[in-house]
């Protein structure tokens, strides 16, 4: 690798705003707001909207789409009409 061209890559805490879940990781990211970690080390602090810990995906809470239930939705609604003869 060549030298002084790659971001300082250290340790870095970041926050769910949403759950208040910190997670300690590697990134570029810098921050003043700093968080003394569980180790007694003082890490930056990063505040997030989402995480892992509260987007749907990763909860279960997604909803899912039925699209076969739209089409016979639609169907009921508007049933099936027949092409007019010109």
């Amino acid at each position: 690798m060549k030298n002084d061209i790659h971001p300082d890559y250290h340790p870095v805490v970041f926050q769910d705003s949403g759950t208040g879940t910190k997670f300690l990781t590697r990134s570029t990211s810098t921050s003043d707001r700093t968080v003394e970690w569980e180790d007694g080390n003082t890490y930056p602090l990063i505040v997030v909207d989402v995480t892992s810990e509260s987007h749907p995906f990763w909860t279960g809470a997604q909803r899912v789409m039925d699209t076969a239930g739209r089409v016979e939705k639609f169907q009921r609604r508007y049933g099936t009409r027949t092409r007019r003869s010109k």
